[in-house]
């Protein structure tokens, strides 16, 4: 089974901010945030997808996702590199 490590961007007034997840089926995790049915810092955004990546278990994507989470320089190059290619 696939698992997938995401990080999503929602544009506010002045302010991109981004989430982190984990997941085995991207597409109706987005679409569960995008509902509000997703984790409560998510609620009441539109989020697009910005990072997907793929790995083979789960426990090397949650090892992941948790590095990607921390990673506050990394999620900003993801961010800033997806907004400039928008």
């Amino acid at each position: 089974m696939k698992h997938f490590v995401y990080l999503l961007i929602s544009e506010t007034n002045k302010k991109t901010i981004s989430y982190v997840g984990f997941t085995s089926d991207l597409k109706h995790r987005i679409k569960l945030h995008n509902s509000g049915k997703g984790a409560k810092f998510t609620r009441g955004r539109k989020w697009i997808l910005a990072y997907k990546k793929c790995y083979k278990t789960k426990s090397e994507a949650l090892k992941n996702e948790y590095l990607l989470k921390k990673n506050y320089k990394k999620r900003s190059e993801i961010k800033n590199k997806f907004l400039l290619n928008k």
